[in-house]
Protein backbone atom coordinates (compact mmCIF):
# COMPACT_ATOMS: atom_id res chain seq x y z
CA UNK A 1 0.00 0.00 0.00
CA UNK A 2 1.18 3.51 -0.64
CA UNK A 3 0.66 6.55 0.80
CA UNK A 4 1.24 9.78 -0.62
CA UNK A 5 4.08 12.25 1.31
CA UNK A 6 1.07 14.77 1.50
CA UNK A 7 -1.47 12.12 3.49
CA UNK A 8 1.47 11.62 6.48
CA UNK A 9 1.67 13.70 8.93
CA UNK A 10 4.71 15.37 9.64
CA UNK A 11 7.15 14.44 11.43
CA UNK A 12 7.74 17.00 14.37
CA UNK A 13 11.25 16.63 15.90
CA UNK A 14 11.10 19.22 19.29
CA UNK A 15 14.59 20.71 19.96
CA UNK A 16 16.40 19.03 23.11
CA UNK A 17 15.60 22.40 25.19
CA UNK A 18 12.16 21.62 24.08
CA UNK A 19 11.85 18.39 26.14
CA UNK A 20 11.34 19.86 29.70
CA UNK A 21 7.86 18.84 30.10
CA UNK A 22 9.15 15.03 30.00
CA UNK A 23 9.79 15.19 33.53
CA UNK A 24 6.63 15.59 35.95
CA UNK A 25 7.06 19.20 37.74
CA UNK A 26 3.94 17.55 39.86
CA UNK A 27 1.68 20.66 38.56
CA UNK A 28 -1.88 19.89 37.51
CA UNK A 29 -2.20 22.93 35.41
CA UNK A 30 -2.30 21.41 32.18
CA UNK A 31 -4.80 18.85 32.77
CA UNK A 32 -7.45 21.03 34.84
CA UNK A 33 -6.78 24.23 32.83
CA UNK A 34 -8.27 21.89 29.90
CA UNK A 35 -11.23 20.50 31.45
CA UNK A 36 -12.21 24.07 33.00
CA UNK A 37 -12.18 24.85 29.04
CA UNK A 38 -14.08 22.15 28.16
CA UNK A 39 -16.97 22.96 31.22
CA UNK A 40 -16.54 20.07 33.32
CA UNK A 41 -16.90 20.70 36.89
CA UNK A 42 -14.23 20.61 39.31
CA UNK A 43 -14.06 20.58 42.88
CA UNK A 44 -11.00 20.98 45.05
CA UNK A 45 -11.00 19.80 48.72
CA UNK A 46 -9.39 20.50 51.59
CA UNK A 47 -6.63 18.48 50.98
CA UNK A 48 -5.48 19.84 48.34
CA UNK A 49 -7.31 16.76 46.04
CA UNK A 50 -8.97 17.71 42.81
CA UNK A 51 -12.24 16.47 41.50
CA UNK A 52 -13.65 16.87 38.21
CA UNK A 53 -16.68 15.89 36.24
CA UNK A 54 -17.70 15.97 32.77
CA UNK A 55 -20.39 17.38 31.30
CA UNK A 56 -22.87 14.31 31.29
CA UNK A 57 -20.99 13.15 34.05
CA UNK A 58 -19.58 9.97 33.00
CA UNK A 59 -16.12 10.62 32.96
CA UNK A 60 -13.83 11.22 36.10
CA UNK A 61 -10.37 12.92 36.38
CA UNK A 62 -8.79 12.69 40.02
CA UNK A 63 -5.84 14.93 40.75
CA UNK A 64 -4.72 13.46 43.65
CA UNK A 65 -1.60 14.65 45.45
CA UNK A 66 -3.16 14.25 49.30
CA UNK A 67 -4.84 10.74 48.77
CA UNK A 68 -2.70 8.11 50.87
CA UNK A 69 -4.45 5.16 49.35
CA UNK A 70 -3.17 6.66 45.73
CA UNK A 71 0.09 7.53 47.14
CA UNK A 72 0.47 4.22 48.44
CA UNK A 73 0.75 2.99 44.91
CA UNK A 74 2.14 5.42 43.22
CA UNK A 75 -0.70 7.33 41.39
CA UNK A 76 -1.28 10.57 40.88
CA UNK A 77 -3.78 10.94 38.70
CA UNK A 78 -7.41 8.77 38.08
CA UNK A 79 -9.40 8.85 35.02
CA UNK A 80 -12.85 6.55 34.62
CA UNK A 81 -15.18 6.36 32.55
CA UNK A 82 -18.69 5.11 32.10
CA UNK A 83 -19.84 4.15 28.95
CA UNK A 84 -23.05 4.34 27.80
CA UNK A 85 -23.02 0.56 26.95
CA UNK A 86 -20.22 -1.28 28.83
CA UNK A 87 -18.67 -2.10 31.91
CA UNK A 88 -16.86 0.93 33.78
CA UNK A 89 -12.94 1.15 33.26
CA UNK A 90 -10.30 2.75 34.49
CA UNK A 91 -6.99 4.67 33.71
CA UNK A 92 -4.78 5.62 36.11
CA UNK A 93 -1.20 7.36 35.84
CA UNK A 94 1.71 7.53 38.71
CA UNK A 95 3.16 10.65 40.05
CA UNK A 96 5.92 11.11 37.75
CA UNK A 97 3.96 11.40 34.68
CA UNK A 98 4.09 14.73 33.37
CA UNK A 99 0.79 16.39 33.77
CA UNK A 100 1.31 17.21 29.73
CA UNK A 101 0.44 13.75 29.49
CA UNK A 102 -2.53 13.23 31.01
CA UNK A 103 -3.93 16.43 29.49
CA UNK A 104 -3.45 15.09 26.03
CA UNK A 105 -5.06 11.46 26.96
CA UNK A 106 -8.05 13.19 28.55
CA UNK A 107 -8.12 15.43 24.91
CA UNK A 108 -8.20 12.47 22.66
CA UNK A 109 -10.60 10.53 25.12
CA UNK A 110 -13.21 13.56 24.66
CA UNK A 111 -12.10 14.36 21.28
CA UNK A 112 -15.00 12.43 19.89
CA UNK A 113 -17.57 13.06 22.45
CA UNK A 114 -20.79 13.72 21.20
CA UNK A 115 -20.78 16.49 24.19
Amino acid sequence: MNASATLLPAVVRPAVEDRHWLSSDHCASPVLDLLHALGWTIVDTPEANVHATSPDGRVYVGWLPEDPAAWTRDIAWRVQVQPTDGDTWVQEFGTHTPAEAVAGFVAALVAHSPN
